[in-house]
């Protein structure tokens, strides 16, 4: 894939598949982690015949902020460290919660642009590091579960996603969510990217925001927000322009927030219009048994079959 700067969707690229002993780091960029959760997580990884490896600060608490996983600068150095250590092959977030806006200013994004590709997984708060990940070193990420996450832990369907997409990418090419349904039909084709709503909207006017979601199959999904905070972020992404020229949308869980019904006609109200084709309830985000997707990939939407079909795996 080639393309002028890391910050077009078409030049990002992709890291290699796992192999069976991979050394994996465990990083907490956001909040805090609950140990008992942890360990189970690590377990599963384990159980992969991965080998993971728990960065110095995942269980720390922040000594003022108690919603943050350790100082911010802690946090940082543990990502830049298992990043720009040549022995890990993969780094996967423990959760989410909130906190990633506040250290990436504190990443050296050309050492780890240097440092090579590694698998990135993660969703929710880490939306901001999938978006840095693409604009400052133009690498594929994953939108997948996290290894101290209740669906990690307790969810086969997530986990074997997950698996597969880290081990034998070849095999997940196509996405297929059966429970999804068309709210506009069609195909669209483009690079995949995305994440938090909440987190789209907040990281508007920084370094690290794309300019639009221009020619992107765009993913969305948030959890535990009411709908006239949906409404308020959807409306700030249309009036920045951030829509405009999107090629498709997916719509993932909204877990916690309103009854689906309202959130779906807010939907219809705010983007339903764009003239794109959108899939809805496609299973990633918040919601149980969320599936893997890979951002950064070329692939094509087909809202009615409820496929997403990557022109490559998602890892080398």
């Amino acid at each position: 894939m080639t393309s002028s700067s890391p910050t077009s969707p078409t030049s990002l690229t992709r890291p290699a598949r796992l192999a069976r002993g991979a050394r994996v780091a465990v990083v907490a960029p956001s909040g805090p982690v609950p140990e008992e959760r942890l360990v189970a997580g690590l377990d599963i990884l384990r159980g992969w015949d991965l080998d993971p490896v728990v960065a110095p600060h995942v269980l720390d608490r922040h000594p003022t902020f108690d919603y943050l996983a350790g100082t911010d600068a802690d946090r940082a150095a543990d990502l830049q460290a298992a990043w720009c250590d040549p022995s890990v092959s993969a780094v996967v977030c423990a959760r989410g919660g909130y906190g990633v806006q506040r250290i990436v200013d504190l990443l050296d994004w050309d050492a780890i642009r240097a440092a090579g590709p590694k698998a990135f997984v993660g969703f929710s708060d880490i939306t901001a590091l999938h978006e840095a990940f693409a604009t400052r070193a133009g690498f594929t990420t994953l939108h997948g579960p996290m290894a101290a996450a209740v669906d990690f832990i307790k969810n086969e369907r997530a986990r074997e996603h997950l698996r597969a997409t880290l081990f034998e990418p070849d095999t997940v090419r196509t996405i297929t969510a059966p429970q999804s349904t068309a709210l506009i039909p069609g195909r669209a084709r483009g690079v995949v990217i995305g994440g938090c709503l909440c987190l789209l909207a907040a990281d508007l006017g920084s370094p690290y925001a794309r300019p639009s979601a221009r020619g992107a199959l765009l993913c969305l999904e948030d959890v535990g927000e009411e709908t006239y905070r949906l409404d308020r972020y959807l409306t700030q992404l249309l009036r920045a322009g951030w829509f405009d020229g999107v090629a498709g949308v997916l719509l993932g869980s909204w877990a916690e927030c309103a009854p689906y019904g309202e959130v779906r006609a807010l939907l219809v109200d705010r983007i339903g219009g764009l003239g794109v084709p959108i899939v809805e309830e496609f299973g990633f985000g918040h919601g149980e048994g969320a599936l893997t997707i890979p951002f950064g990939v070329t692939a094509e939407l087909d809202a009615d079959a409820g496929t997403l079909t990557l022109d490559e795996p998602a890892l080398r």
